[in-house]
């Protein structure tokens, strides 16, 4: 099949902006890596790993729901309603992930844990509205405002590093401040009006998607436990400094899921279009297409890593075997950037509840390997857990999407999925009783 031209032009304007962004969050974390202890990088790290999970709430309960519904808006005034609703949503998360993050900052060492929770706040904010302005169709407002946070974020992190005592500290503060910078600058270019509204109409818009967003919600808990695991019990366990080296690598990989956030916020609202206009071949040929490109390209990236790592020299890395460790992680990036089609795919079709059962199988999968692995063996071994749940995830996203789509095609041979069986033989034995 052939790459569709218009995705493609969307995709590289899109991969620019992540691009300049992934390029500033790895320059800082290579310069942190030299500059702080491993109790420090640690730290920064698991405040990254914090700013990971206010993400993936803000993507599964308001940015990628306002994606799908303003897109299948057929008019401005429905578009500005859902904008309106899910915005308004969005503050509420980011000021609820904030103040997690300080409390887990300040439980797992830092001093106060307000500079990351501010810097959480912050980022899950601008990517919602991010996400909301690509619904919108204004990938070069975005473009622009994704140079702004860049610049800016290198020029007060980059203060921060040089004159202040607790860099820690002050860059956590410099990033908040370049994440409202970017979103200033988001705002101002579009010319449009923030509205936050916490009037009845607007909760009644939301409260009546409640019952397919607190599946979304329930699988964004459940896709933390599966996929920030890692971070979370290695830390809890064996303590921040412990993770500093699996971090250290981990971070040579981040442009992956910048990459595949871009591919999202790409092929989302054109895959809605497609399926609200019945067409699910050209929606399946799409998923499938993307989904070899990303694969690919995960394995190259990954392959090149490897010939970086002997270079990388710093006391937070404690001596470990950073080959060893980049073979474990690129054994999870590569079933990530493989299921992010299919897991779109479900979730405009409206099946988050089938989302939030791979997820939760995955954490359920992850959790266990991860625990008796840190108990019988040295963190790094960690990862082995951490990809054979990924690779769970990777083969249900892929096998429930294939059977969703049977049965769209084949309206007359439908079938049962083991999970749907499994369901309906419950009910049957529950009404029984």
């Amino acid at each position: 099949m052939k790459l569709p031209g218009h995705l493609v032009r969307r995709l590289v304007l899109m991969i620019g902006g992540e691009a300049m962004q992934s390029g500033f969050h790895f320059a800082l974390n290579i310069a942190l890596l030299h500059m702080l202890s491993a109790q420090g990088y640690g730290l920064f790290a698991i405040g990254m790993v914090m700013g990971g999970v206010g993400l993936s709430y803000i993507r599964s309960l308001t940015a990628v729901p306002a994606s799908i519904w303003m897109s299948k808006s057929t008019n401005s005034a429905g578009v500005n309603a859902y904008d309106v609703a899910f915005g308004t949503a969005a503050l509420v998360v980011a000021l609820l992930m904030a103040i997690g993050t300080a409390i887990v900052m300040r439980l797992l060492g830092d001093p106060s844990g307000i500079a990351a929770g501010c810097f959480v706040g912050t980022w899950s904010l601008r990517s919602h509205m991010r996400t909301a302005f690509f619904a919108r169709r204004q990938q070069v407002i975005v473009s622009i405002s994704d140079a702004a946070f860049t610049i800016a974020g290198t020029v007060m992190a980059g203060l921060a590093i040089w004159l202040a005592r607790d860099a820690l500290q002050t860059v956590f503060y410099a990033l908040a401040a370049a994440n409202l910078f970017g979103i200033f600058v988001l705002v101002r270019l579009a010319r449009r009006t923030m509205r936050i509204s916490f009037r009845m109409p607007t909760r009644r818009r939301y409260a009546r998607l409640w019952s397919q967003l607190c599946w979304s919600a329930f699988s964004a808990t459940t896709t933390n436990i599966q996929g920030q695991c890692l971070a979370l019990l290695v830390a809890g366990i064996a303590g921040p400094a412990a993770y500093a080296p699996l971090a250290a690598v981990l971070v040579l990989f981040a442009p992956l899921r910048i990459i595949s956030l871009a591919f999202v916020n790409m092929t989302q609202p054109e895959l809605a279009k497609l399926m609200r206009g019945n067409e699910t071949r050209r929606v399946w040929a799409q998923a499938k297409l993307w989904a070899v490109v990303m694969g690919f390209g995960a394995v190259a990236y990954g392959c090149a890593i490897m010939f970086v790592l002997p270079m990388i020299k710093s006391q937070a890395l404690q001596d470990a075997s950073v080959g060893f460790i980049g073979l474990f992680v690129i054994a999870n990036f590569v079933p990530i950037m493989l299921y992010i089609m299919p897991r779109v795919v479900l979730e405009i079709m409206g099946d988050f509840r089938i989302v939030a059962f791979i997820t939760l199988g995955g954490a359920i999968v992850g959790l266990a390997l991860i625990a008796i692995l840190l108990a019988v063996a040295s963190p790094p071994w960690s990862l082995a857990g951490s990809a054979v749940s990924e690779i769970f995830v990777l083969v249900a996203s892929w096998y429930f999407v294939h059977h969703r789509m049977w049965n769209i095609e084949h309206p007359d041979q439908q079938h049962d999925s083991r999970l749907g069986s499994w369901r309906r033989a419950v009910s049957f034995a529950a009404a029984r009783r």
